[in-house]
């Protein structure tokens, strides 16, 4: 019976739209992984396709748990996870594992690896929910920026490993959210200017000594225009590999399983260039319905943030929306070469574990929002109905 009535009260067009994007996500995945799975990593062509699907497995099951817990009992769990993130990514210096140049991961068993940063998001967005969730104004400067200073700790020691893709997403949610908070008319204004002068400030400075900053690898990832006049630099041979898969695709394309590109021209095709496979294969039309969905996507948990009958509910939904908003804009803003290639995964789409799980349990986590929302409206409909 209560399965029944937490089934009741999800949020439908959430969970069809999710699942939709699942089933496909793992086509995609096979049919973008298949020849490097065999060719360049002397598996199976299900090789990839067997790993996804056991993350989307584990987690679904932890997707299915947090609709049964209510969004009040997480005070302590953010509190101790954002902790525990803070010790796991400073413990990346000495134990994790180089991938792509960057200190990111931890190996485990079975081939399996795990990226803290992507669960930091996770922890970062429930922190945030249950600080100022747990107050119906902002008034004061501590209100504002106590709860940003593990935020800002997390994003330095991910900028460290070094991963600057992951840090400005991170950056990037912790500051949609804060922007987002309901704080006293009087002092927004004044907030707001001292924050736009503080980032443009650190912006020149940044923009001004950027080889102080940053290796020659990662500040060459600022040239980011013309790829294909750059057909021999690292970044310029990703992208216009990437262009090319959607010239070939054309407006139908060339079929499902049937693109060039995936073999070995665009390297790890199953990850973060997985747009550009998906469009030789299915079009320019499916290029366009996978970005309609995530629109639908988007509106979805904006509609859940919006209609939560308390704040740390419409912070979950919200920074959830922020989280998968960012991945989308980065990624296909990188590979069309509008902004430079950081090298991050596409919602649902792309390959990766850590991704994934974390992401399926932020919508579980806004699923039970929605839950505890249309609860909340159903005892007000039935106290009026007994007052009246």
């Amino acid at each position: 019976m209560k399965l029944r009535r937490l089934f009741r009260n999800l949020d439908k067009r959430l969970l069809i739209i999710s699942v939709l994007f699942i089933v496909f996500g793992l086509i995609m995945i096979f049919s973008a992984s298949s020849i490097s799975a065999t060719l360049q990593y002397g598996a199976t062509e299900y090789y990839f396709f067997r790993k996804q699907l056991i993350i989307i497995i584990i987690g679904g099951i932890a997707s299915f748990i947090c609709l049964f817990i209510p969004i009040k009992r997480y005070k302590f769990l953010s509190l101790l996870g954002i902790m525990g993130i803070i010790c796991v990514l400073a413990l990346l210096k000495t134990y994790g594992t180089v991938t792509n140049s960057a200190r990111s991961w931890f190996s485990l068993f079975g081939g399996f690896s795990i990226q803290p940063s992507e669960f930091a998001k996770l922890f970062i967005i429930l922190f945030l929910a249950c600080s100022y969730g747990s107050k119906k104004k902002i008034k004061n400067v501590q209100d504002f920026f106590i709860p940003l200073i593990p935020c800002a700790i997390i994003a330095v020691l991910v900028a460290c490993e070094p991963d600057l893709g992951t840090a400005l997403i991170i950056t990037c949610i912790t500051a949609l959210i804060f922007f987002a908070l309901p704080i006293e008319k009087n002092k927004t204004m004044q907030l707001v200017k001292a924050l736009a002068i503080i980032a443009i400030c650190l912006g020149v400075i940044f923009l001004n000594n950027i080889p102080s900053f940053l290796t020659d690898t990662q500040a060459s990832r600022f040239n980011y225009h013309n790829p294909c006049s750059r057909y021999l630099e690292e970044t310029g041979y990703q992208v216009c590999n990437g262009y090319i898969a959607i010239n070939n695709g054309g407006l139908t394309g060339v079929g499902l399983g049937k693109s060039t590109q995936k073999y070995l021209y665009l390297p790890e095709a199953h990850t973060d260039f997985i747009f550009p496979i998906i469009v030789e294969e299915l079009g320019l039309i499916g290029g366009i319905i996978v970005l309609l969905a995530y629109i639908i996507l988007l509106y979805s948990l904006l509609v859940i943030a919006c209609n939560s009958h308390n704040l740390t509910g419409s912070i979950i939904a919200f920074g959830t929306f922020s989280y998968i908003l960012m991945h989308i804009i980065v990624n296909i803003g990188g590979l069309l070469a509008l902004i430079p290639l950081t090298g991050v995964p596409l919602p649902f789409l792309s390959y990766g574990g850590s991704y994934m799980l974390n992401l399926m349990i932020l919508l579980g986590l806004c699923q039970r929002v929605a839950i505890e929302t249309n609860e909340h409206k159903y005892r007000l409909e039935v106290k009026k109905t007994l007052e009246g």
